[in-house]
């Protein structure tokens, strides 16, 4: 894609985008798929929604008074102000409670970094660790995530990626590094390209491919480390692209549990080319504000897999239910319920939904860039602009 800005570019590519706080997602009603509903996953801190009364597991049906469909959804949600209409959820039924919610968007930086929790059950401190997207800008905050796991001695993890649709390389790295720390230097993950620019790395810079576990973060600071050689990850069919390169990744190195649903299926990877002699941010020309986001690479794990396009299948299967959404972080919350029973060996991995929807969308596949999996430069030796042989 193309834009003619990159300022706008680089904010959607961290998180800021226009938002009224209401992260949710879209499902079709039936077997027709025309009609769709709404459910609310997560509220943001300090946006519009978190001083209105609506909240996760909310179900809404319409927007300003009409009903959703696969035709209209994206004109009445992509409105900067509107009105969702809610309605109760039971056993797959539907029904409009009569009350409604306003609300506004305005420019918004989501700090990732949702919620860490810690719950003793037996003899396990299991962490839950919420991360909703890997924006660079916030790697001191993830850091700071792990110094507080690290501090409360946890046993286990589970790690919530089921609403993370992606975002840096580099950060889902220092992820990899902070869930394990015993595999500092080896490597995480290696870029695959084009025939021609893969021969071309490979013969002046092979290093410049490989993203390798590190123990400390762009600017110096040390990783904080779990060592853990196990984990449990949540997800769902929005879990995509960096979130999925994680677990690809750490695959062959410790045990990894997926408890939920099948994820996206994105494993591959952009870069921004600013209008530029070498197309790099650092000799951009201020007045020429046109930058493209190309497709370019894949990412393949120690072992060489990355071919996850079909998406990732859970282990524990276990979709969410609308009538019993939970509190993210309560240990009654179904998914994480479900990783507890496996880590605790209790064998009650949680009941199955009584009715399975199709997804539809959701409100990050729904934004410019949202899903997006991307290196925040060109590797070193790139050839700029001239031609390969």
């Amino acid at each position: 894609m193309i834009v003619p800005d990159f300022n706008v570019l680089e904010n959607a590519l961290q998180g800021v985008v226009k938002s009224n706080g209401v992260e949710f997602g879209l499902v079709y009603t039936d077997d027709t798929q025309t009609g769709i509903f709404g459910y609310v996953r997560y509220i943001m801190p300090n946006s519009d929604a978190s001083s209105k009364d609506i909240h996760r597991g909310d179900i809404f049906y319409a927007v300003n008074d009409t009903p959703l469909t696969v035709g209209n959804y994206q004109s009445l949600l992509s409105s900067d102000s509107y009105t969702l209409n809610l309605a109760t959820y039971n056993d797959g039924t539907i029904t409009p409670t009569g009350t409604s919610v306003s609300l506004t968007k305005s420019q918004y930086a989501e700090n990732p970094v949702y919620t860490v929790q810690v719950t003793e059950q037996g003899s396990h401190r299991i962490g839950y660790f919420m991360y909703n997207g890997f924006f660079s800008n916030y790697d001191a905050d993830l850091n700071g995530a792990f110094a507080q796991l690290a501090s409360q001695n946890i046993t286990d993890l589970v790690l919530d990626l089921r609403y993370n649709s992606g975002g840096s390389v580099r950060t889902a790295t220092y992820l990899g590094s902070m869930i394990t720390g015993q595999f500092n230097g080896q490597l995480f993950a290696k870029q695959q390209w084009n025939a021609k620019l893969q021969a071309h790395y490979e013969d002046s810079n092979p290093e410049a491919l490989k993203n390798m576990f590190t123990n400390q973060l762009s600017g110096g600071q040390a990783i904080n480390s779990l060592h853990l050689s196990k984990i449990h990850i949540l997800t769902s069919r929005s879990t995509a692209s960096a979130s999925e390169l994680v677990i690809n990744c750490l695959k062959p190195y410790i045990d990894v549990v997926v408890v939920g649903d099948v994820t996206t299926g994105k494993n591959v990877g952009s870069v921004t080319l600013y209008d530029s002699p070498d197309f790099s941010k650092s000799h951009r020309n201020g007045s020429h504000r046109y930058a493209m986001q190309p497709i370019v690479l894949k990412t393949v794990n120690a072992d060489g897999f990355g071919d996850y396009s079909a998406g990732i299948a859970p282990q524990i299967e276990l979709q969410e239910d609308f009538g019993n959404m939970g509190v993210l972080g309560d240990p009654n919350e179904p998914l994480f319920a479900a990783a507890i029973a496996d880590i605790t060996s209790n064998g009650r991995h949680g009941l199955a939904p009584a009715k399975k929807y199709k997804n539809f969308k959701d409100s990050k596949n729904m934004q410019r860039f949202g899903t997006e999996m991307y290196i925040e430069e060109m590797p070193e030796g790139s050839v700029g602009l001239q031609p390969i042989p």
